[in-house]
């Protein structure tokens, strides 16, 4: 109960209160933490992805139970546990299935969070330590990926960490060093495990945390971009445009895990290799170093960025440094800074131009397929909107924000394809308009005629 009495528990309950913050943390994180009353269909996948995770690493327990990590045994391993292991091929499509569905609901919760500014003041950090999230997703599903052993797995990890050595200087050491022998073996083999199995599930756990706190500190925002801290509030204290997350939004999200469950067991049961994008043909084949595959890619969910990657050849960094040149010029004829700032940032764009054409395009191809998910850690900065939720942003903001989606999506499937120049040229445009969302950021976001923004949060009951 909220107000300015504080009830003591009695029984097994009091005791443990008295040794543990039982009772506090429900209170401060689900009873008696008020959340938007406005919530819609978007915030269901914040739920979704704890969801998810649970799946994974439950299901993941019970396939280290029979899996073995040797370059000789994984494959058949896999087999054995597919064929020979009671309900082994449900708890193997359940793991493999959740990996593609959390990038799923993971995209599409950083999705709200992009339409809503969820990642404005102040909840920076809240925003920081979800992209650290999903790094940390990546490299989870890069190590996993390896561990069957098969076609796909082996080649895919050859090349990937093969980009490793594209880094100046300490590039092929580096190579050697993550794969702990000259090509992708046993050694490669075990220490994926490795990082899959405990090292990066430590992390993740600890980020998920961190994440919550957060965001349970600031408080969650809500499709208005208004703060209810700041609104009208009861005699308690307790915010008018809000409602307890126990029970209002935990009885609320069982509708959008109940809808998830159906569609994730129809995948499960009818579809788990989704025409080859969940489970590729050539991993159902055991690994063979001496037969590589025609045409090798990664899975769905790295695709736009590895399309970034092969996207950035020799000729592209002849328009990027051209680019680079460009802006220096313009900054020196019509930029508004003053100071050191005004000399500094176009000296800086040229000398970018210069490393530009003096390093090779494989290094900046790895240096544009990881920028593509660094930049995501400094959006709080680079959104300069004076109404955080797209609701109040000039129409053509929104046709900003569907052409972005529609370019992730168009670089997702050409990472799927064999290259060509028609592709090339495509990928190219696309990792262009990709970078210039974030990068001109600063200068788009900020113009054009806003509607003002509500005092409380707009809601109508259903």
């Amino acid at each position: 109960m909220a107000g300015d009495k504080t009830v003591e528990t009695t029984g097994l309950l009091g005791w443990l209160d008295r040794r543990f913050p039982v009772t506090s943390t429900w209170k401060a994180h689900l009873s008696e933490y008020y959340a938007p009353k406005n919530f819609n269909f978007w915030y269901f996948f914040g739920s979704l992805a704890l969801l998810v995770l649970v799946i994974q690493i439950v299901t993941g327990i019970f396939l280290v139970m029979h899996y073995k990590p040797d370059a000789e045994k994984a494959f058949q391993s896999v087999e054995y546990i597919m064929r020979e292991v009671p309900w082994g091929w449900l708890v193997r499509y359940m793991h493999s299935t959740g990996a593609s569905m959390f990038f799923v609901v993971v995209y599409l919760h950083m999705l709200r969070g992009l339409f809503y500014g969820s990642y404005r003041k102040p909840r920076e950090l809240v925003w920081i330590f979800g992209v650290a999230i999903f790094l940390c997703l990546m490299a989870e599903a890069f190590f996993g990926y390896l561990l069957p052993w098969g076609q796909m797995s082996y080649w895919g990890a050859q090349v990937i960490v093969n980009l490793f050595s594209a880094i100046p200087f300490i590039g092929p050491e580096l190579s050697i060093w993550i794969r702990g022998d000259y090509v992708v073996s046993d050694a490669t083999l075990n220490r994926f495990f490795a990082f899959h199995v405990i090292a990066i599930p430590l992390v993740l756990i600890g980020l998920v945390a961190a994440h919550l706190v957060a965001l349970h500190e600031v408080g969650s925002n809500n499709p208005d971009g208004v703060e209810i801290k700041d609104g009208p509030k009861d005699k308690y204290g307790r915010p008018l445009d809000g409602v307890p997350f126990h029970p209002f939004y935990t009885v609320h999200d069982i509708m959008g895990v109940a809808g998830f469950l159906l569609v994730f067991a129809a995948i499960v049961f009818f579809a788990p290799e989704m025409g080859g994008y969940f489970l590729e043909y050539n991993n159902f084949l055991p690994a063979d170093s001496l037969k590589t595959p025609p045409h090798i890619a990664p899975v769905w969910y790295f695709t736009p960025f590895y399309s970034m990657l092969r996207a950035t050849t020799d000729e592209f960094t002849w328009v990027l440094a051209g680019a680079a040149v460009l802006g220096a010029i313009a900054l020196l004829l019509k930029s508004r800074i003053k100071g050191v700032a005004r000399l500094a940032l176009p000296v800086l764009l040229i000398v970018i131009a210069v490393l530009l054409r003096t390093i090779d395009a494989k290094f900046w191809g790895v240096v544009a397929m990881g920028g593509a998910v660094v930049i995501l850690f400094f959006l709080p900065w680079l959104d300069h909107s004076p109404v955080k939720s797209i609701r109040y942003r000039p129409t053509w903001h929104k046709w900003f924000y569907g052409i972005f989606i529609v370019n992730f999506l168009v670089l997702g499937y050409l990472g799927t394809q064999p290259p060509s120049d028609a592709f090339n040229l495509t990928s190219q445009i696309g990792t262009l308009i990709y970078l210039g969302f974030f990068f001109l950021m600063p200068i788009w976001s900020r113009l054009g005629t806003f509607k003002p923004v509500p005092d409380r949060v707009t809601f109508h009951r259903h």
